[in-house]
């Protein structure tokens, strides 16, 4: 073996050394209580909480069957239910998060350098405080007597003593979960805005391109990336969302996230709770998958434009 051969194994190992405790926290912090939670779902529940150590996978099946008193299975659309709501909120809170900050990051992208960084600093204010305590907000603006009563009132739209009764509906749980994760679309979408070069844009006007056109053949294959990405982002955190569930839907309107809580804390099914997050796993896994797929596509379509250019 050449003395570049030996130094170029010895600097794989060192690497390899390097990056080892990264894996182990890794497989200590993440993966290991993904494969407890795994093993937990498929074990029987005990009636007082915890589990006995025998192989079942009634708990999965409990997602669309019901036992009767006779020991029958009957199918029950209860969690189903909560399933389709959940699916059904998040992709809407994704949408409008998506209509809002599309605008938004635009604008921001197009701002000089000295405001962009001041909008960018405005957007992610909100992290920095608790999720907690910003949809109590929420619960004093949607309230009775809150402040859009007020508005309301003032406008004439309500009789004496009247509300608009947004709490604890789904439109209270939308409002909350599009507040919360509205950054996190805003964010991927700027990044995306601000690397594309505003010439093509000019370039499009001179063609006598219109705003709708700019818009569909520009803008939006330039940024697909960021609305990708934003998309994911917004939608994952929204399906396993437990916060504005239980606040803003008071514990009515179940998703997923308050289910699995149900589960652990209440009813102390503990292989249940732990077959619903897995099965929300699962949903995030074929999500991301989706994206990366997407990403690759992307990637593809713009090297094949930008070798068709070249030629």
């Amino acid at each position: 073996m050449t003395q570049s051969a030996h130094k170029n194994a010895t600097l794989a190992k060192l690497r390899l050394f390097g990056i080892l405790p990264t894996w182990v926290s890794i497989s200590l912090l993440m993966i290991g209580p993904l494969l407890i939670m795994a093993a937990v779902s498929l074990m029987e529940a005990n009636v007082y909480g915890g589990v006995h150590p025998r192989f079942d996978v009634s708990s999965y099946a409990q997602i669309l069957f019901d036992t009767n008193l006779f020991d029958e299975r009957e199918f029950n659309p209860a969690y189903l239910i909560i399933i389709m709501r959940s699916f059904l909120l998040a992709t809407a809170a994704t949408v409008l998060a998506l209509i809002i900050g599309f605008p938004a990051a635009y604008y921001i992208a197009r701002q000089p350098d000295h405001r962009k960084n001041l909008l960018v600093f405005l957007i992610t204010i909100p992290f920095w405080t608790n999720l907690l305590v910003r949809t109590f907000a929420w619960v004093i603006i949607l309230g009775r007597g809150g402040f859009m009563d007020q508005v309301a009132s003032f406008f004439n739209l309500l009789d004496d003593g009247g509300s608009i009764n947004l709490m604890y509906t789904n439109t209270a749980i939308l409002i909350g979960l599009v507040y919360s994760y509205l950054p996190l679309m805003v964010l991927p979408l700027y990044s995306s805005m601000e690397k594309m070069d505003v010439r093509l844009l000019e370039a499009g006007a001179d063609l006598y391109a219109n705003r709708v056109e700019l818009v569909r053949r520009i803008i939006l294959p330039l940024t697909m990336p960021g609305i990708i990405g934003g998309s994911i982002l917004v939608f994952v955190p929204c399906l396993g969302a437990f916060i504005a569930p239980d606040l803003l839907g008071g514990g009515k309107k179940l998703m997923l996230g308050s289910l699995v809580q149900l589960q652990f804390a209440t009813s102390r099914n503990w292989p249940f709770g732990a077959a619903i997050a897995m099965m929300l796993l699962a949903i995030v896994v074929i999500a991301l998958m989706i994206n990366a797929r997407a990403a690759r596509r992307h990637a593809s379509y713009a090297q094949a434009e930008g070798g068709t250019a070249h030629d």
